[in-house]
């Protein structure tokens, strides 16, 4: 016996070959009350060869059940309590095996029974009754035996189902992940690339000012040809993000960089929210900040994206709620925001496919900063989308 089964299979295993033992008894003592005048059976030969049945059932009925099958067609023409080893072991290919190997079987055991009944010197009455009996025996293992089959082929399809639907879903959150980081990375480009270029501009002043000592002119030159460098770098670096180096590169030999995007800021929330409400939303901003302009751009910018992702989820998932806004510097440390919303009534939708992937990407943007993140239902029956994003010290 394969010491790797669980125990489930040998408890089944142990089962079965005791409902064997169970049947090859019954089989042998109707065989010992039906026998006619002058003939008798030895019992001991008979117990014997059906241990012997009993114990190739245990080891082989999972390895080799139709092997085993066909050994026990064969013995029990030797032996009454062999017929029930034979009758289980037809349960077992029913089980383990396709069903059209568990009916070619099923009548191959048959034939085999209905020729020792035949030969056997028994009456008409009980010749008739023998085969009914076997008959539906045989039908109702068959059958068992199938079901269970099936049952086990559709939990095992439902747990593959349930493994890939897993997988795919982390391969959708990672694929949210890298797109954040992308889009982020794509920001910080812009972000860089105009202070980069302003500092390449200012040095490249100074560097050509006439009345400027050498030395200066000189330094002004290698911070100029830096500058000029890490352009190029990051710019290299973006295009590998993006998967478009060659563009890049040709944008950059066609004479630097295109035009900047600008950046959202903590301050164009309220046009967000503006060009929300033209749109049919009802949306409240609560702005506590007293000076937008002195939250650092970085963090007023993944503010902005928070409360962007909020106001489309709120859309989205409970389209004319009343949505509520909040900004607040609590203590001057750090910037909260929260975006909050009644859920519809009734029961909870289904989710939408891919949905928890701007979340996902909001995660992104705020461990960047070393800020928390909270989103979920509330007691009262509304959705809350939480971020703090410390602020420099």
């Amino acid at each position: 016996m394969d010491l790797r089964r669980s125990w489930r299979d040998r408890l089944g295993d142990a089962g079965v070959t005791a409902a064997a033992v169970l049947l090859g008894l019954l089989m042998l003592k109707a065989s010992v009350e039906d026998l006619p005048n002058g003939e008798d059976i030895s019992i001991p030969r008979d117990l014997a060869i059906g241990a012997v049945s009993w114990a190739v059932l245990l080891l082989w009925r999972r390895r080799h059940p139709v092997a085993v099958m066909l050994a026990m067609t064969l013995a029990q023409v030797a032996a009454s309590t062999v017929l029930g080893t034979a009758a289980v072991a037809l349960f077992s290919v029913a089980v383990l095996r396709p069903w059209r190997t568990s009916l070619c079987l099923g009548a191959l055991n048959m034939a085999v029974v209905v020729a020792q009944f035949w030969i056997a010197p028994l009456s008409e009455p009980d010749f008739r009754e023998g085969l009914v009996v076997f008959g539906l025996l045989y039908a109702v293992l068959l059958s068992s035996g199938m079901l269970v089959r099936s049952r086990r082929m559709l939990i095992a399809s439902l747990k593959e189902r349930a493994r890939v639907a897993e997988s795919e879903q982390r391969l959708r959150v990672e694929e949210a992940r890298l797109l954040e980081r992308e889009r982020i990375a794509r920001e910080m480009h812009d972000v860089l690339a105009h202070r980069i270029s302003l500092l390449a501009v200012h040095a490249g002043a100074l560097e050509f000012r006439p009345d400027a000592p050498a030395d200066q002119r000189e330094a002004a030159g290698i911070i100029r040809a830096s500058a000029y460098e890490a352009m190029e770098d990051l710019r290299e670096v973006i295009g590998v993000l993006r998967g478009g180096v060659a563009g890049d590169a040709a944008a950059g030999d066609a004479g630097g960089p295109g035009p900047e995007r600008p950046q959202p800021t903590l301050k164009d929330v309220a046009a967000l929210v503006e060009e929300s409400r033209r749109a049919g939303a009802h949306v409240t901003l609560e702005d506590r900040v007293p000076d937008p302009e002195a939250v650092p751009a970085r963090v007023g910018r993944h503010a902005y994206r928070i409360v962007q992702e909020g106001l489309t989820n709120a859309r989205k998932h409970a389209p004319g709620a009343h949505v509520r806004v909040a900004l607040d510097l609590p203590g001057g440390t750090a910037l909260a925001i929260e975006v909050s919303n009644p859920l519809p009534p009734g029961p909870p939708p289904r989710p939408l496919p891919g949905a928890g992937a701007g979340l996902v990407g909001l995660g992104e943007r705020v461990h960047t900063l070393g800020g928390t993140l909270e989103h979920g239902r509330t007691g009262d029956g509304r959705f809350r989308l939480r971020a703090r994003l410390p602020l420099p010290a």
